[in-house]
């Protein structure tokens, strides 16, 4: 194993299971690129509801679902601010939630507008 993995495997194991969580649906949204086919990606956002109960893992993934067109590493910045706000500030879910649904539907209108 090389350095760089036995060290995020240490303190991947050093976090409380809510961390991890956040920090694999992190790294999944890292590691997680579009298809190259443009014809692949729908024009419209998919209609997935907002579950009643929603954790901000849960939801970035429904997002990202949602919204399989956007190109995932413009998201990055903002989804990574919330995503920090939420599991090192304990800003509630349900407000970066709400957040992260204006961001995509936001970068999503951009996309529709340079097209």
């Amino acid at each position: 194993m090389k350095g760089e993995a036995k060290k995020l495997l240490e303190l991947f194991g050093t976090l409380a299971p809510a961390q991890q969580e956040t920090l694999m649906a992190f790294a999944e949204f890292l590691v997680a690129r579009e298809e190259r086919g443009i014809a692949a990606a729908p024009a419209q956002p998919l209609p997935i509801e907002r579950p009643a109960q929603e954790t901000v893992v849960m939801a970035i993934r429904r997002l990202v679902c949602t919204y399989p067109m956007l190109d995932r590493r413009r998201l990055m910045a903002d989804t990574s601010r919330f995503v920090a706000e939420h599991a090192l500030e304990g800003r509630a879910a349900q407000e970066v939630i709400d957040e992260l649904e204006a961001v995509f539907a936001r970068h999503y209108k951009q996309m529709c507008n340079d097209e």
